[in-house]
């Protein structure tokens, strides 16, 4: 059986790497990370290249029995700053990979949706919502694939998120930047992330996102885990950025300020 994994290289898509069996395909833009994902799986095949160029979502599907889309960009706020560049990857890059599905017809297309989606208030929450509707679009068009959609909160470590640069500073008790101690964010681990994947394609019917319950925690509080392990250093609170929300909902209907909560120590026992 022959997999792909668009975006392979990444925090989410190394982790899904390692749990997949068969012939796998990685695909990404970082060549230096791919020999470093084939050094660590040495039985894989890799290729390089931007799934905003067809020529290269054409090449790596084809024969494809099962596909994984992973490939995004990620950050909230420079989403809004780039906003060519997570149109070009997150829309028409999901396009390219959607519309030779059509073609190619694998079992299963797999998309990595957030909680962002739900309720968008910014380009990355659009971008994904919009191929979320591309997704139910090419279900109907195309009934010998299994569309599906796994939707969650942040993934605890991820490449570029706030922990990867608060431990650093942390440790050398320098000042970091915490937008509002009152947000809260839905958070868990990345071996959560793609048992999830897998769940969803066991047990989904169709393209609706899947989407996992979920805890959550105020950022002020987790902070205040961090530098109970990390150190404590100074808090610059800068207010929430273009883009982002106070509060999450994976489904329009659970926010995150409203269901069950990490306590402080449930957090750092989980995460630190």
């Amino acid at each position: 059986m022959k997999q792909i994994v668009f975006g392979a290289s990444g925090f989410l898509g190394t982790e899904l790497v390692s749990m997949l069996e068969g012939d796998v395909l990685a695909v990404a833009r970082n060549e230096g990370n791919l020999i470093a994902l084939k050094e660590k799986f040495p039985n894989i095949e890799i290729m390089t290249g931007d799934i905003a160029e067809s020529w290269v979502v054409k090449k790596a599907m084809q024969g494809a029995d099962e596909v994984y889309l992973l490939s995004a960009m990620k950050h909230v706020g420079m989403a809004e700053i780039d906003t060519h560049s997570c149109i070009k990857t997150n829309v028409i890059g999901a396009m390219n990979v959607i519309e030779e599905s059509i073609v190619t017809r694998p079992k299963v297309l797999m998309f990595i949706s957030t909680d962002k989606a739900a309720q968008p208030s910014g380009v990355y929450g659009c971008s994904k919502k919009i191929c979320e509707r591309l997704m139910a679009e090419a279900e109907r068009i195309n009934l010998d694939t299994k569309y599906r959609i796994v939707r969650y909160g942040n993934v605890w470590g991820s490449t570029g998120s706030m922990i990867t640069k608060w431990k650093p500073k942390m440790q050398r008790g320098e000042e970091i930047i915490l937008t509002d101690p009152e947000a809260s964010r839905f958070f868990w681990t990345v071996e959560e992330a793609v048992d999830l994947i897998f769940e969803c394609i066991e047990k989904a019917v169709d393209s609706t996102p899947f989407v996992p319950k979920m805890k959550a925690v105020k950022m002020g509080t987790v902070v205040e885990a961090c530098m109970d392990v990390y150190g404590k250093c100074p808090i610059k609170i800068i207010g929430l950025q273009p883009g982002e929300n106070k509060v999450e909902t994976t489904d329009g209907v659970t926010f995150s300020d409203q269901c069950e909560q990490f306590t402080k120590e449930e957090f750092i026992k989980k995460f630190l």
